[in-house]
């Protein structure tokens, strides 16, 4: 992000005398219409007429009735929809210079000069070409009198800003586009049903996922359910892959495995081109092996459903960015592409990324697959290569004599058991003995500790809560017991993943290093808790499950209200002090106000919230949802917020309360969860075998520095460690949350989206960046 001031100090005025039309394209993607409703809102609130344009480049070719305008009311209850509202479609008439010259007299007629696209890269190349002969088209359109020159002058140049929808995540430049999320959720529901019925017969399972060109959706879900294989376009299996897959399949069975899965993406091929399909797959496995084999292709299913929480907030974001960018952009802006990268919106040139994206598939084609995975991004790359060590390394022969102990603290949350699975299984790669210590610090005092073993993780990645059990309790009144244990059971090294207590409960370590030398073993804590109030990360693991729950929750509520109309529900969020779910939830979910902690409000701010949710029932959406994070205020409670609410709508509306409570806990992880954790476990441990290298003197481990006690967490765009007392600085004690807290920038989003007459500050926004400089590393 680059601080680079606009050229009028008022956003509510940006727009005036502009006008911005939206269209979606290709195929459909989930969060779709997120991006629609956002690009819709926002184009409002800065004083920009804007246009709906259905059926895609179709409608804009035949003009009519399928150019629109669209209004805040058009696109409420929009969210939760899966597809697009505005309608897609295949255009040919769009490929012909005659279909964009109709295009373009449409545009022109309603005085259109800036489009946002969303789609993929065809829709977004062929975005560009329109822009690139634009001013050809005018000159054609004067000379044939379809337009006055007068219109020509005051049309003069198109503005395109892109947003990428598509559920194969095949855009090169961004590290998630929009659908991919919600496809993944697909997928993982299947895989869990499917786990099961495998495991009740001793079975082996296909599933064909999409991904004709680009494999990440298998790649993802291979490493979200630990699959056994994966055939991905990027990268063909070796000569001989045959014989490996059912070497691999046996040594899972004779571990104890009862079920094996094959992830296999559609566009799946051999070393020599051939494709690899389930079928040959199903037949190897039946003719070699004997096992009862079955095959699953997925299809469309996973481009269905309601979107997930991420895809739906990352519409939203991309659709505020993408408006921004079209106000801004002047005749020599390059058509510019909103991306994603770590949890930062960046615009990047639309042709860079396009070009990078078929370099992708020159490079398949020339057979230079470590090449393809370079250029799919860093994001891709660190996914295959933490997959290639956890399903194709072997324990070795030689042991390290280290052990590492893993440990769970705080509240249980979704995700646990995979940040342990991948924990163990890279530690056992690595050579070392995995010690599990049952019920957090109390289980380290008491010797509950006991060797865990590669196959007694297997199957833990899709499960919720914390199978090792965990407790809030923190070390500090128990070191002496804590430190005779560490002695006892030889530990050299400890993986501490939990929330706000385990990064408490680190620093008691680090503290009494200085009075036992015990503890002067490497540590590394790993971020999990729904709160998301891990000092040092931007995201912590089990919080996008939690997300997701309250969002489906809220859909569910505001659907209930749809009947009777004029209902406002009063819904309060898990978090502590931490107001994350309570805000990303809003955005989700399209609440009317969040209150947290971190913004103060007082009794003029809800006022001014029911003043809006009485003159939102004159419109035609009469329903409100209002979010509360539990501490966001001692005084002005649930219930107190209910009653007022209650009390100052009578006869205009009435309210219903909800406490989400522990559901916000449960729950099988999500896959972004599931592939974080599986991440983080995996790095944690190539850290700290790296760490007992440097800490090793004179025939035993020493680590008394503070970069040898670190949080391993997501900081924008990378997993970096940081050492528990340097964020010491940055931490609020009392109330249990960072100081700095990155996602308080994207709040104002929601007030707009939620019609409030709020300024948006504008004065730091994505700048545009170049491709070749990119190193987006997080989701997914």
């Amino acid at each position: 992000m680059s601080k680079v001031l606009h050229p009028t100090g008022d956003p509510t005025k940006m727009g005036l005398g502009k006008s911005i039309a939206v269209l979606t394209s290709g195929g459909d993607a989930q969060g779709m219409n997120a991006a629609v409703r956002a690009t819709v809102r926002v184009g409002l609130y800065t004083g920009a007429k804007v246009y709906f344009v259905h059926e895609g480049y179709q409608g804009l070719v035949d003009g009519g009735e399928n150019i629109c305008s669209a209004s805040w009311e058009s696109v409420s209850m929009m969210l939760q929809l899966g597809g697009t509202v505005i309608g897609s479609a295949r255009c040919k008439d769009f490929r012909t210079r005659e279909g964009r010259m109709k295009a373009a007299c449409n545009l022109v007629k309603l005085g259109i000069t800036n489009l946002c696209v969303i789609g993929g890269d065809g829709s977004l190349t062929g975005a560009n070409e329109f822009r690139t002969e634009w001013s050809g088209l005018l000159a054609d359109l004067v000379r044939g009198g379809k337009i006055s020159a007068e219109e020509a002058k005051k049309s003069s140049h198109l503005n395109i800003v892109g947003m990428v929808g598509s559920i194969d995540n095949d855009f090169c430049g961004t590290d998630m586009t929009i659908g991919t999320d919600s496809a993944l959720h697909r997928i993982i529901e299947v895989v869990d049903a499917i786990t099961t019925t495998a495991q009740s017969h001793q079975r082996t399972f296909i599933l064909e996922v999409m991904g004709r060109h680009c494999g990440y959706l298998a790649l993802v879900s291979a490493l979200a359910c630990g699959a056994d294989w994966v055939f991905i376009p990027e990268m063909p299996p070796d000569e001989g892959w045959e014989d490996h897959l059912c070497r691999r399949l046996m040594a899972q069975r004779s571990r104890g495995s009862r079920l094996n899965v094959i992830i296999v993406a559609e566009g799946a091929i051999s070393r020599d081109g051939k494709p690899i399909t389930s079928d040959q797959i199903k037949k190897l496995v039946t003719d070699r092996l004997g096992f009862d084999t079955r095959t699953t292709v997925l299809g469309h299913v996973q481009r269905g459903g309601t979107p997930s929480a991420f895809d739906r907030i990352l519409g939203s974001r991309m659709g505020v960015e993408a408006v921004m960018a079209l106000l801004e952009a002047t005749p020599d802006t390059p058509a510019c592409v909103v991306s994603l990268s770590g949890n930062q919106a960046v615009r990047l040139p639309l042709m860079e990324c396009v070009q990078v994206t078929k370099d992708v598939t020159a490079a398949m084609a020339q057979g230079k697959f470590e090449e393809a995975i370079k250029l799919r991004g860093r994001s891709f790359e660190n996914n295959w290569n933490t997959y290639k060590l956890l399903a194709h390394i072997n324990p070795p022969d030689v042991k390290s004599n280290i052990n590492v102990a893993v440990m769970n603290i705080g509240a249980p949350c979704a995700g646990m058991n995979a940040a342990v699975r991948s924990a163990v299984k890279m530690g056992i790669i690595q050579g070392h003995s995995m010690l599990a210590v049952h019920d957090g610090f109390d289980g380290l005092a008491h010797g509950q500790i006991e060797p865990i073993t590669w196959t007694s993780v297997s199957g833990w990645t899709g499960k919720g809560g914390s199978i090792l059990g965990t407790k809030r309790t923190l070390p500090g009144k128990m070191m002496e017991e804590v430190s005779q244990n560490i002695a006892k059971y030889n530990i050299h090294a400890l993986v501490i993943i939990g929330g706000f207590e385990a990064y408490v409960g680190g620093l008691e370590l680090v503290q009494a290093r200085e009075k036992y030398e015990e503890v002067c073993i490497p540590i590394v804590v790993i971020p999990a808790t729904v709160s998301n109030n891990v000092p040092g990360s931007d995201f912590s693991i089990g919080a996008d499950t939690a997300l997701n729950t309250i969002t489906a929750t809220c859909d569910r509520i505001k659907q209930s209200a749809a009947g009777t109309k004029r209902r406002v529900f009063i819904v309060e969020t898990m978090g502590g002090y931490c107001g994350y779910l309570a805000t990303m939830a809003g955005l989700a979910a399209g609440a009317d106000a969040a209150y947290i902690f971190e913004e103060k409000f007082n009794i003029r701010d809800l006022e001014t919230n029911v003043q809006h949710l009485l003159e939102k029932m004159k419109t035609t959406v009469k329903r409100g949802l209002i979010l509360r994070n539990e501490n966001c205020n001692s005084n002005y409670t649930t219930d107190f917020i209910f009653n007022l609410y209650s009390e100052e709508g009578k006869g205009v509306f009435d309210c219903r309360k909800n406490v989400l409570g522990h559901m916000q806990q449960g729950g099988t992880p999500t896959p972004f969860d599931r592939n974080f954790a599986t991440k983080m476990g995996a790095k944690s441990v190539l850290w700290l075998t790296e760490k007992l290298k440097e800490c090793y003197r004179h025939g035993r481990i020493f680590a008394n520095t503070p970069d040898s006690a670190c949080v391993l967490g997501m900081k924008k765009r990378a997993l970096t460690f940081q050492p528990l007392v340097d964020l010491k600085a940055d931490t609020d004690f009392e109330h249990r949350i960072p100081k700095t807290e990155w996602w308080l920038k994207i709040r104002p989003i929601m007030k707009i989206l939620a019609k409030y007459d709020i300024k948006l500050d504008t004065s730091e926004h994505a700048n545009m960046e170049h491709v070749v400089n990119k190193t987006g590393s997080l989701r997914k």
